[in-house]
């Protein structure tokens, strides 16, 4: 069977009204041949933003008891500059916006390393895995963190749109190498597997947020359920094109709208605290995390940028 035949974005393009499909195949075409790095760079410019502000208030929340609890802030802030200047130059783009990252990540992965010591030393330990877990710091807040870090990574191995006139594709002969994997626009795999990876630290970290509240409302339960959904989503997709071109943009998609209510219903939670407006520091910082929401839907916005990738050479 043609490898077209269940391309469900080219053919969703395909039926649009003639203004907005000619302007959605460009886009799709810009994606599907790597020539994005400007817009990627925007999306790491939006979601260090994210990212930073919650673990500023999450850190806030714990007095910045350690120094090092002030290095993804800090972090944050320079990547969302690095990406700001990725946007306006390709060489910053390969510079500093791929080295901001990359120290960004570790950081990230030095901060899950914290959070497992933080969990470790509570009363029992990990003999009370559950109670430790869920009273303890996030565990995998600092991997959620290092999102913006890895788009950062992505974006620095990108063409720009303006290259789009003179395309760089391998050659049958190449042979494939996963920075120019990336360069092309072939990475639909690679982005599926982190898609899982993400979706279950994000999932979780829904689920216990919500545990502490004992799921007063019907509707925490829904990025829990929708967390194997996704999950199972992403890992079919690595193996068969057609989950990848099916299965994952509705699950991304539900995603999407899932983090984007969830949101709506912490800043809801948010403004019934005492005081509502008249506090807006002191209920947003002890109020439900108002940016965690937005996380999930991150996992979603990686969904669906994966299954308008091409996949990797075999």
């Amino acid at each position: 069977m043609s490898s077209l035949a269940y391309d469900s974005p080219a053919m969703l393009v395909r039926q649009l009204p003639a203004p907005v499909g000619e302007l959605a195949e460009a886009v799709l075409d810009h994606i599907r041949s790597g020539t994005f790095q400007r817009s990627m760079s925007l999306l790491v410019v939006s979601t260090s933003i994210v990212s930073g502000a919650e673990v500023a208030y999450e850190h806030y929340r714990g007095g910045y008891s350690n120094p090092i609890m002030y290095s993804p802030v800090i972090l944050s802030g320079v990547l969302s500059v690095a990406g700001v200047a990725a946007f306006f130059s390709g060489r910053m783009a390969r510079s500093f916006l791929r080295w901001t990252s990359a120290i960004t990540f570790l950081d990230g992965i030095v901060g899950f390393g914290f959070h497992i010591r933080g969990i470790a030393r509570k009363p029992g330990g990990w003999r009370l895995p559950l109670t430790n877990i869920v009273m303890g710091p996030p565990i995998f807040a600092p991997l959620l963190f290092g999102t913006s870090a890895y788009l950062g990574i992505l974006a620095s191995y990108l063409q720009r749109e303006e290259d789009g006139s003179s395309k760089r594709t391998l050659q049958p002969e190449e042979k494939a190498d996963w920075r120019e994997d990336i360069r092309v626009g072939r990475f639909q795999k690679h982005l599926c597997v982190v898609t899982a990876v993400w979706t279950f630290c994000s999932g979780f970290e829904a689920w216990y947020s919500h545990y502490k509240n004992n799921f007063q409302y019907r509707v925490q339960w829904s990025p829990v359920i929708l967390t194997p959904l996704m999950m199972a989503a992403s890992i079919g997709a690595i193996k068969s094109r057609r989950i990848a071109n099916t299965a994952l943009p509705l699950a991304s998609a539900t995603a999407i709208v899932n983090g984007t209510v969830g949101f709506a219903y912490h800043l809801r939670g948010i403004l019934r605290r005492p005081g509502g407006l008249k506090k807006p520091l002191y209920n947003t910082l002890y109020g439900p995390p108002i940016f965690a929401p937005m996380l999930f839907a991150a996992c979603g916005v990686l969904g669906a940028l994966a299954c308008l990738m091409r996949r990797e050479r075999s």
